[in-house]
């Protein structure tokens, strides 16, 4: 993002890049299949024939606790009717009625779905079995004004296996740090817009990526579930701690609204005529065939669209359950925001699951805090990559000048190498190929290209040696140009900044018709 920071340097007063929205899920695993569930109700010595009797209890001790709590604070407990009414604009109406600014402001509850358990007849074995399935029961909201996260929610499930989710939001807990700091800041909504030291608040928002995860949320769900402890008492356990969706931010704080309002329309047309939907669903982890299609295996709705809204536009780039997202806030505010709701097309270096000494590979991105993060990586790196396509658009050098250098042969660790044409079938093939919006986050391989570069991968062993010799000497020509680099210790290149820059205007000229480019000159 330092391109697109040096490009409009004069406009641009501060950055901050961090974890906007964050939903914590609280699993207790033993408990969250049937399997589990009876081996707990084993120890419990409770039968099936008592089971729903034993949950009831369960349950009712788990409500008394959390209306016992609400009286000793002093604090309301409220039902609501409908499901679907804002519980967090409810609770910040209460908050500014009742003066709160530190610790419970209200326990909402209502009826919303959930997974639970019930006891059935299985007709073949003529036993009765435990399953679970959907239903629904009576959730608990706590809302809170935390001394150290700011505003946030827990919500619990008071049926087993008493699933509960915390809601906290990543500037909400940086306002409170720089509180602490004496750091000055212009703060609208959830949203700065003036940062008194910018670097210093980057690095307190970076403090947030360190903390202990499983005992700051065992913390939160013990305070939003206080009779919990009672009814496991006998034989406790904990909750498995996942980012069921998590919202990574990065703002350009802008000197005015003006100057971002003089520059966003050109950035969304950017986003919709120059991007290409493959190549921004990429930044997801998404593979994305030579076509520039999505794999056939691949059953989501891929989508990118353009809205208007009472705050501003917004552009979204969506690919399943994740999303990058732009759009102006509170006038001087451009964020650009990676959502994730489903981590896995991502990839982490880890050992396996369950063999923490093993060797380390490339594995899947899971949703438990252990890879958060990696999650908030990965996410800052396709802000990054989007940002510097967004860089390009106020691009003033012809696109002669900028592609003058790479069309003259060079010289590389002693070799004389040749000049490259950007335009020619061969290379534009090339150049395209290293574009792809899929190795902008994990880098791209030699066996990435193979399949993009050529018509038939080989079938023997001679022939894959061949061509992966040839690849090889593509790479090399594409490093010796200054448009890749090698990502240290691995078999990776990433393309760089110059390189982004020349590939984005190569992009947006051959998309671009005769009239556009008469125009532009």
């Amino acid at each position: 993002m330092l391109s697109f920071v040096r490009r409009f340097a004069s406009h641009i007063i501060g950055t901050l890049s961090g974890f906007d929205r964050l939903r914590f899920r609280g699993t207790k695993r033993l408990l969250a299949n049937a399997r589990g569930m009876m081996a707990f109700l084993w120890q419990q010595q409770v039968r099936l024939t008592a089971f729903t009797d034993y949950v009831q209890a369960a349950t009712d001790t788990v409500r008394a606790a959390i209306v016992r709590q609400a009286d000793d604070l002093g604090r309301p407990l409220l039902y609501l009717n409908n499901a679907q009414q804002s519980k967090e604009e409810t609770a910040l109406a209460i908050a500014r009625k009742d003066g709160i600014r530190d610790g419970l402001i209200a326990v909402l509850s209502c009826v919303e779905p959930c997974v639970s358990f019930g006891v059935h007849k299985n007709r073949d074995s003529k036993q009765l079995e435990l399953r679970l399935g959907h239903k629904k029961c009576l959730h608990y909201y706590h809302y809170y004004l935390d001394g150290q996260l700011g505003l946030l929610h827990t919500r619990l499930q008071s049926w087993f296996p008493f699933t509960v989710h915390i809601c906290l939001n990543g500037r909400e807990w940086l306002s409170r740090q720089m509180d602490r700091a004496g750091l000055g800041y212009v703060r609208r909504d959830n949203c700065f817009v003036q940062l008194a030291d910018a670097a210093a608040a980057q690095r307190l928002m970076d403090e947030q990526l360190h903390s202990d995860w499983p005992t700051l949320l065992d913390g939160l769900a013990r305070r939003g579930n206080p009779g919990l402890d009672e009814v496991l008492r006998a034989h406790p356990v904990p909750y498995y701690w996942s980012a069921d969706e998590s919202e990574w931010a990065s703002d350009v704080m802008f000197a005015s609204p003006a100057a971002l309002a003089a520059l966003a329309p050109r950035f969304y047309r950017h986003g919709i005529d120059v991007l290409r939907s493959g190549d921004v669903l990429a930044f997801l982890g998404r593979k994305v065939a030579a076509d520039q299609k999505i794999h056939g295996n691949f059953r989501a709705e891929v989508m990118t669209d353009l809205k208007e809204r009472p705050e501003g536009k917004r552009i979204k780039h969506s690919c399943g359950r994740n999303w990058i997202k732009m759009y102006d806030k509170q006038g001087s505010v451009l964020r650009v925001e990676t959502v994730i709701n489903e981590p896995r097309p991502f990839k982490v270096y880890r050992p396996k699951e369950g063999d923490e000494q093993g060797a380390k590979e490339w594995r899947y991105l899971r949703k438990g805090v252990a890879d958060l993060h990696r999650r908030a990586e990965v996410s800052q790196q396709a802000n990054e990559r989007y940002l510097e396509s967004l860089a390009t658009v106020e691009e003033t050098t012809p696109l002669g000048q900028l592609t003058a250098a790479v069309c003259r042969p060079v010289r590389w660790h002693g070799l004389r190498l040749r000049a490259l044409k950007p335009l020619g079938a061969e290379d534009a093939r090339l150049l395209e190929a290293v574009s792809r919006g899929e190795f902008l986050v994990n880098g791209v391989r030699n066996r990435d290209l193979r399949p993009l570069l050529l018509d038939k991968v080989g079938s023997s062993a001679a022939e894959r040696k061949r061509q992966t010799a040839a690849v090889t000497r593509q790479i090399r020509l594409l490093r010796a140009h200054g448009i890749l680099r090698k990502v240290p210790k691995s078999h990776r290149y990433q393309v760089t900044a110059t390189g982004r820059t020349l590939l984005t205007a190569l992009a947006a000229a051959r998309q671009a018709d005769t009239k556009k480019l008469t125009q532009a000159t």
